[in-house]
């Protein structure tokens, strides 16, 4: 049946994954990716939610099968999914599919992480999971394009099937199996933007919850449970129900021939993405220019539409509030020059001289600039100064994207700024040496050898 097609074909792909030649520069991609999980993952580790929801669900009857980081207990390879997941998502530094609005390493990662070390998978193998977790998503998140968006997180809705994809690929499925393990991901599906357009810790929770499904979705077919396989395309399947416009030519498009691994967008600031390009564009400006912050009557920003119905808060009060306030986070990189963990403390997120600067940040959106959304994340930044002088700038793309990339030094000092802190710097770097070495080692015996000596 032609319904049955699309699910069969992604499927197929996964499988044939497992053993296809592999270009050097794919594979360096796929390590880049991991090296950047680890970076987020870290610092997220240790803010809430997760040492709360490591109280919640460790439990040391439970098998004794996947690392849990940072603090090294083992748990089910489920429920080590489920925490890595949510400490990865949680410091805002997370990876981008810009052409998809996802962030398809939290989740893929995390599971493909509990898989292969329950599974003592060897890391060429880890990182064949990933690309196939990676290329599967990042698809089916540009098929359900821009509507998909408007209501629900990507990362928690679409992530599901980079983490089924991960697990069936380390857990040896066949083409059925697969297939089903895609079809009962797709229906277990969920994720709302409201989590995070209000405050609350549940965000971390979306990409948890898709580690944790697409491992469980590949353990129920690797026993024969089964699911319709018409899932994304039929009459009130997924793309019905949660875009309207779906286009699921993009699912399948350059699949195995194509690599999006190697246009993902690595994060230069620890915050939304939709503020990047903002925060790049004024920072130019106040670097061409000399300008310090005190001279700055007002800052206008003219961007796309997600960016200012998502950031557009001129009075945030919380670690998520300001991670998700325009305003915060541009008075923030015009008084410190970046916007890094340290950002999201007390004393800074109320400083009075940054808070002083929100109510003269005013946001719009620019037609222009939002017809080009998701493709381009751009923005036209202009600064007004005490002394009457105007300074504008087009920031036509965001640090970190494909068109603008993080160098490998450059994803380097973010993995020792952003890991050194939780794991210490003799482990950080003995880490950050292994894992560029994946390709060549056993998955768990890199890990476990590389953070014995952690600090905690």
């Amino acid at each position: 049946m032609l319904k049955m097609i699309l699910i069969e074909k992604i499927a197929d792909y996964i499988v044939f994954e497992r053993e296809k030649p592999l270009s050097p520069k794919t594979i360096h991609h796929a390590k880049r990716a991991v090296i950047d999980w680890f970076a987020a993952m870290y610092p997220g580790a240790i803010q809430e939610p997760n040492p709360m929801l490591r109280r919640a669900f460790l439990d040391p009857d439970d098998p004794q099968q996947s690392i849990v980081f940072p603090t090294h207990h083992y748990s089910s390879v489920k429920t080590a999914a489920f925490l890595n997941g949510a400490s990865a998502h949680t410091s805002e530094f997370d990876d981008i599919f810009r052409d998809g609005g996802l962030h398809p390493g939290c989740a893929t990662i995390a599971a493909a992480l509990a898989v292969g070390q329950k599974h003592d998978q060897s890391g060429e193998m880890f990182l064949r999971a990933v690309i196939a977790g990676y290329e599967v998503s990042s698809r089916i998140s540009a098929a359900m394009g821009r509507d998909h968006y408007q209501f629900w997180h990507t990362t928690a809705t679409i992530s599901t099937f980079g983490a089924a994809a991960a697990a069936s690929l380390l857990f040896g499925l066949n083409r059925i199996q697969t297939a089903h393990a895609l079809a009962t991901s797709a229906t277990l599906a969920a994720g709302l933007q409201q989590a995070f357009r209000s405050d609350g810790m549940s965000k971390p929770l979306h990409a948890a919850h898709a580690a944790e499904t697409g491992v469980m979705a590949a353990m129920a077919a690797s026993k024969g449970v089964t699911g319709a396989l018409d899932v994304l395309e039929g009459s009130v399947g997924m793309g019905a129900a949660m875009s309207g416009s779906a286009d699921w030519g993009k699912a399948t498009a350059g699949l195995g021939n194509v690599y999006n691994i190697e246009l993902i967008t690595f994060k230069n600031h620890g915050c939304c993405g939709h503020t990047f390009a903002a925060i790049d564009g004024l920072l130019t400006i106040m670097e061409a220019e000399q300008i310090i912050a005190s001279n700055i009557v007002s800052i206008d920003i003219a961007t796309y539409g997600p960016a200012v119905e998502i950031t557009d808060r001129a009075n945030p009060k919380t670690p998520q509030e300001c991670k998700f306030s325009m305003q915060y986070v541009i008075a923030h990189a015009a008084h410190h020059g970046s916007v890094r963990i340290d950002a999201f403390e007390e004393a800074r997120m109320h400083d009075p001289v940054i808070r002083a600067l929100l109510p003269q940040i005013r946001l719009t959106i620019d037609p222009k600039v939002d017809a080009e959304f998701p493709a381009r994340r751009a923005a036209h930044v202009s600064i007004t100064t005490y002394s009457g002088q105007k300074f504008s700038y087009y920031q036509a793309t965001r640090k970190g994207d494909p068109d603008l990339p993080l160098s490998d030094n450059e994803l380097e000092a973010k993995f020792l700024e952003l890991a050194n802190p939780v794991l210490g710097t003799k482990s950080t770097a003995k880490l950050l040496n292994q894992l560029w070495k994946l390709d060549k080692i056993q998955l768990t015996d890199g890990l476990v050898n590389a953070t014995n000596s952690k600090k905690h």
